[in-house]
């Protein structure tokens, strides 16, 4: 009975580590929950002071406070670490506030993040500026972009499209308020028609004008026809539909203008200087055109393409210049965009001002993307690898960058999804003439009300 027992303990307890072992690679979520969670919190609770004392993040304290010590307890007097708020869990890590101590600012715990990781036995510790004399210290128990989940609560809304993941296992959202044009680069396969896909998708759910330039003859672009207002499947036809685009544009303005008639009595609320200023009653529908492969619009062979490639690259750049006010948004992709296009490539990107570069086949590409807004995101561009297809750095012209990976959404599920949102396209009847043609679906009527059986004489 003996052996029994200790058989069954000695299985269990095997049995137990080898069944937390294959949550951990294959469930790392309910791992986190049950395992990793407690232990962390444990750690973090145990060896905070002398974690923070390591990594140089104690200061000496107020001399009051020395002098109340060696007088009442006569005890020695140990530098202060940063005041420590309540720990929050979540569903990928934790949450802790600090308050800093005198001295100290976000760039000293920010320099000991990878320390900390180590210390508490946590996959990455990303911190954030709450407000003065306040971080946030951002704990992720696992790798989050391994397997993409979306946060089930984000701040989304009227053109704000939560399109990724953030490496902090937050969402992130395109705004187009605030970054009203975005170059996304990438190679084949690297994921950049699954990131196009999941932001399309989103924003055909959304009373916005959806405008398609797919020079691929249309492959890319023509499953999410049934909601897109105008689309253009080859150079000639995107010749056609720009300056048409370029007048919408120029109407919008004078809309604008004619509501900027100001007299002495116009209420300040109701002077405007875009779109978002005016009436909602008046206010015209945003515009986004989407731009897929934008090499093939630069690309001549002869003096005549050469005239039009000019003339749309010209009409481009002033969309990139002058939209955001009338709500004209730029969505560029493409493999490359650099100045050996030609004539105003590096004019138009660097209107640009959101980048996402996914995996690319040299570090020229990735410079052409993210060179010239961040420099170390450059390496972070170059280092992945093409087992992970959506995973990129997403940066904008403020420096800041992070590394994002697209949820997986079947082709199938979007372009569903974009026949069922159809009857939310905004009418507008200069794009009448580019509609892409929607064949009917077939519809299968009843079957025969009793199956016919031969006459046997």
């Amino acid at each position: 009975m003996t052996d029994l027992m200790t058989v069954a303990e000695v299985g269990g307890a095997l049995a137990a580590i080898g069944g937390a072992a294959y949550a951990r690679h294959s469930h790392p979520a309910a791992y986190w929950s049950s395992v990793g969670l407690p232990v962390s919190v444990v750690r973090l609770l145990a060896s905070y002071s002398s974690t923070m004392d390591a990594c140089g993040l104690t200061v000496e304290p107020p001399r009051w406070r020395a002098l109340a010590i060696r007088t009442t307890t006569r005890r020695e007097v140990r530098p202060v670490p940063p005041r420590r708020g309540l720990i929050r869990p979540t569903s990928t890590g934790l949450r802790l506030r600090l308050r800093l101590a005198r001295g100290q600012e976000p760039a000293d715990v920010a320099a000991s993040a990878e320390r900390l990781r180590h210390a508490w036995g946590v996959h990455a510790v990303y911190v954030r500026d709450v407000k003065p004399g306040v971080v946030e210290l951002r704990l992720v128990g696992f790798d989050v972009l391994r397997k993409v989940r979306m946060p089930r609560r984000t701040d989304s809304g009227h053109l704000r499209i939560p399109v990724a993941l953030r490496e902090d296992a937050t969402a992130f959202i395109r705004d187009y308020r605030a970054v009203p044009h975005e170059l996304v680069l990438g190679a084949t396969l690297s994921g950049k028609s699954m990131y196009l896909r999941n932001l399309l998708t989103e924003l055909a759910a959304q009373p916005v004008v959806l405008v398609g330039v797919d020079c691929k003859r249309g492959v890319e672009l023509a499953p999410f026809a049934p909601r897109l207002s105008a689309l253009a499947t080859d150079p000639e036809q995107a010749a056609a539909l720009l300056p048409v685009l370029v007048k919408e544009m120029e109407d919008r303005y004078d809309l604008i203008k004619a509501q900027q008639g100001i007299s002495p009595g116009t209420p300040d609320e109701e002077i405007t200087s875009d779109v978002w200023g005016l009436p909602e009653s008046e206010r015209p529908a945003p515009l986004v055109l989407f731009i897929d492969e934008v090499a093939e619009l630069f690309l001549v062979a002869t003096r005549k393409e050469e005239e039009r490639r000019d003339e749309m690259v010209t009409h481009l750049i002033r969309l990139a210049q002058l939209g955001r006010a009338a709500g004209i948004y730029l969505e560029v992709c493409g493999q490359r965009f650099g100045a050996e296009l030609g004539k105003g490539a590096t004019m138009l990107r660097a209107q640009l001002t959101g980048r996402v570069c996914h995996r690319v086949n040299d570090e020229a590409s990735a410079k052409m993307a993210l060179g010239d807004i961040a420099p170390e995101a450059v390496i972070a561009a170059c280092a992945i690898a093409s087992e992970a297809p959506g995973l990129a750095v997403v940066g904008d012209t403020s420096g800041g960058w992070s590394r994002i990976r697209t949820p997986y959404l079947s082709l199938t599920e979007a372009a569903t999804t974009c026949r069922e949102t159809a009857h939310l396209a905004p009418d507008v009847p200069a794009l009448a003439p580019f509609r892409p043609y929607i064949p009917p679906v077939p519809v299968k009527g009843p079957g025969p009300a009793a199956i016919p059986r031969p006459v046997v004489e």
